[in-house]
């Protein structure tokens, strides 16, 4: 019982003691930590992403990429520095600039190939027929260029004093003995149905008919009735017009595309609106030195309709070959910028950060370019605001825009090649000017010869550009017929040729040249990127070949 009053004791006094230090200690406590806290608080400047530096914030927060937490940058302190071949753009400007992204991707890689050549008889099938023995022609069963003849039709009665003597040693020969006659006949020009004919065939008649050796066109006559003529003398030439070839030049940058097989559609002239659909039967392996072509086969059936071929002997056509290369990684020909011999593009990285990036290209299709290395499946690429995205890059690096370094001097005769093909393109870009589709079709006639010499200069210069790819591709203005149509196919060929002459600006021995720069092409050239360039000649003024006498003002004149 002396336990209870103790316990009472004991809590009067620890109760009030309690509560003193409650009131007083923590004060006290307080007091004594606050000049410390106060000594190592700092102020936050921004919250970073360690792993995607260009992720910034006032506030606390995650990476809108990665999801990590940001990182305070305290005063006095640096964050991580966004690497220098980033372009970073808030999202107003991102608008305003109308930014746009296509996903690399494995896809077919398709291109069009619109190539020009002539329609030409089945060599397999075309024949020379001569005379056999001398003799003179006395009547002509065939007597004009393009008769229609089946095999085994009479072309001509032959008078050979030769050819009778043998026919009479024939006709006197027992059964038994005629076979090593019957040879001697044929050699001299009788078909085996004509021989057994001689045991009837009157004394008197003194001619023999030559007979055609196979169905076909006549294509040449080199005899008249009355002529005499000596053995091994041509008489007709006679081609079998039911199957004809489409030959047609392809280049070296054309091969990757083309194989036996492939179906191609040909347009002639001379059946307007019409499309005959034939396969490449046959790739040359030769090449021309001059010209770096060689030719491509297409074989086309060619029916008689109403009384005539379908397809005359020898006429001009255009072909169209689309191919398709299997699935490959690609991206929009748009996304690529060429910087002399480099190909670049800007990734997009999230939140308004955009990275340069060097990339190895491949075989260009009509829409697309096949990438080899730079990128991976998933990577987004600017296809829209991707120059104004290298132009903020040249100014946040704070150095002068990166030129290709003087290259050795050119020679005579890459300066000459260098030369024409200026000439070329001022003179194209002249005609689109001034809508002047006539001048455009003369002026392009000349087109693929003189390319074809600039591209073998330009070659053999060390470090080529990867561009010639681009310009051998786009190198033929064949079947135009529209400003609409020139104007395309001027862009194509004005953009690669601009990006091959650039660096010649700087090297000793090449003639001199003006660059222009139209702002908006893409309005013209639905598709294409927004600036355009094209190339000038002498000192007349600058005149956009893209607009022509729309616009014919529209453009700056590019500095060295």
């Amino acid at each position: 019982m002396k336990t209870f009053p103790a316990i009472l004791l004991t809590a009067a006094i620890a109760i009030p003691a309690t509560w003193w230090l409650t009131r007083h200690e923590p004060a006290t406590a307080t007091a004594t930590a606050t000049p410390v806290a106060a000594a190592s608080e700092r102020k936050v400047l921004y919250y970073q992403s360690t792993m995607h530096p260009w992720i910034k914030s006032d506030k606390p927060g995650r990476c809108t990429i990665c999801g990590m937490e940001l990182t305070p940058v305290y005063e006095g302190q640096q964050g991580t520095e966004a690497r220098p071949d980033m372009v970073m753009l808030d999202p107003t400007n991102v608008r305003v600039l109308r930014v746009e992204t296509a996903v690399a991707k494995k896809q077919p890689l398709e291109r069009t190939l619109t190539v020009a050549g002539t329609i030409d008889d089945d060599a397999t099938r075309h024949r020379i027929v001569s005379a056999y023995v001398d003799g003179r022609i006395e009547k002509l069963h065939v007597n004009h260029v393009g008769a229609e003849i089946t095999a085994g039709q009479p072309m001509i009665s032959f008078y050979s004093q030769m050819l009778l003597v043998a026919e009479g040693e024939y006709r006197l020969l027992e059964p038994q003995r005629r076979e090593s006659a019957s040879i001697r006949l044929r050699q001299m020009g009788l078909s085996p149905e004509q021989i057994p004919a001689l045991l009837s065939k009157p004394a008197s008649v003194l001619t023999s008919d030559l007979h055609a050796p196979m169905s076909g066109s006549v294509v040449a006559q080199k005899v008249y009735e009355g002529q005499y003529v000596k053995q091994g003398d041509p008489l007709f030439e006679i081609a079998d017009f039911s199957t004809m070839w489409f030959m047609f030049d392809a280049y070296e940058s054309d091969l990757p595309w083309l194989k036996q097989g492939q179906t191609v559609d040909v347009h002639a002239k001379s059946l307007p609106g019409q499309s005959i659909t034939g396969k490449i039967a046959f790739i040359d392996p030769n090449f021309d030195e001059i010209t770096r072509a060689t030719k491509i086969r297409v074989e086309l059936a060619n029916p008689l309709v109403e009384g005539k071929r379908q397809l005359s002997h020898r006429v001009s056509a255009d072909g169209e070959v689309r191919v398709a290369v299997p699935d490959v990684l690609a991206i929009p020909r748009s996304a690529v910028l060429r910087t002399g011999p480099r190909a670049i593009v800007y990734v997009d990285q999230g939140g308004g950060a955009y990275q340069q990036r060097v990339i190895q290209i491949g075989r260009s299709g009509d829409h697309l370019i096949e990438v080899l290395g730079g990128l991976k499946p998933g990577d987004k690429v600017v296809t829209q605001g991707n120059l104004l995205l290298d132009g903020q890059a040249e100014i946040n690096r704070g150095i002068e825009p990166e030129t290709t370094p003087a290259g050795q001097a050119l020679t005579h005769e890459e300066a000459t090649a260098v030369k024409d093909f200026l000439a070329l393109s001022d003179a194209l870009a002249a005609a689109l000017g001034k809508d002047d589709l006539v001048s455009f079709n003369k002026e392009a006639a000349t087109a693929m010869d003189t390319t074809a010499r600039f591209i073998a200069a330009m070659k053999a210069r060390p470090e080529p550009s990867s561009a010639l790819v681009d310009l051998e591709q786009n190198q033929h203005f064949h079947n135009i017929t529209t400003l609409k149509d020139a104007r395309l196919r001027f862009h194509a060929f004005i953009t690669a040729a601009e990006v091959i002459l650039q660096p010649l600006r700087h090297t000793a021995g090449s003639p001199s040249f003006h660059v222009w720069e139209c702002p908006m092409v893409h309005e013209a050239i639905p598709g294409s990127a927004a600036k355009g360039r094209w190339i000038q000649t002498g000192d007349r003024p600058g005149n956009n070949p893209f607009f022509g006498s729309t616009m014919p003002d529209c453009g700056e004149e590019i500095q060295p």
